[in-house]
């Protein structure tokens, strides 16, 4: 079954990141409900991976390097590390095993923004990890057209030259780069 027909229940929460419910991430995204998200930034070699998404919402839009959402399995959510672990198997062809460094927590922040190519909304606290790669990324087709990779030290001004995701331009980037 294709990863976007399934139905999947997302963790509903306020703007200081409590726990409301489940929700179904579709009706979540058409309906612009508040949801728990998480942006990973890949590293390789001082090299940043930016995705070229292939995805419903905000489709060709650039990310740092991909982002997702914990989602309820067996009626009970995911840890963060749980659902990052899975999305990069599944977006990357990557395990945990190549990952040189543990995921670094950053930051979380709170947004909303509009795909203006479609019905969906993203509206997420969403949480911040960096990681750093031991071998070049193998990406999924079903869920990006491709990737850029960017030095790290021309990163703020290369990135002008990429539609990047709303999310990303929320993200205070001096902090960490």
């Amino acid at each position: 079954m294709d990863y976007y027909s399934k139905k999947l229940y997302l963790a509903q929460v306020d703007e200081n990141d409590i726990l409301l419910a489940r929700v179904e991430r579709w009706r979540a995204h058409e309906k612009g409900v508040l949801h728990r998200g998480f942006t990973i930034i890949l590293m390789y070699n001082n090299l940043v991976v930016l995705q070229h998404r292939k995805h419903p919402a905000f489709d060709g839009f650039y990310d740092l390097s991909f982002s997702s959402h914990p989602v309820y399995v067996n009626n009970r959510l995911q840890t963060m590390e749980q659902a990052i672990y899975n999305a990069l198997e599944r977006e990357w062809n990557l395990e945990k095993s190549d990952l040189i460094t543990d995921l670094k927590y950053l930051n979380k922040f709170y947004y909303k923004a509009k795909d203006p190519n479609s019905i969906y909304t993203e509206h997420e606290v969403d949480y911040l990890y960096l990681t750093e790669l031991n071998k070049l990324p193998n990406i999924n087709k079903d869920f990006a057209y491709g990737y850029e990779m960017i030095d790290i030290s021309n990163f703020k001004f290369k990135i002008l030259n990429f539609q990047m995701a709303p999310w990303v331009k929320k993200i205070n980037l001096n902090k960490f780069f």
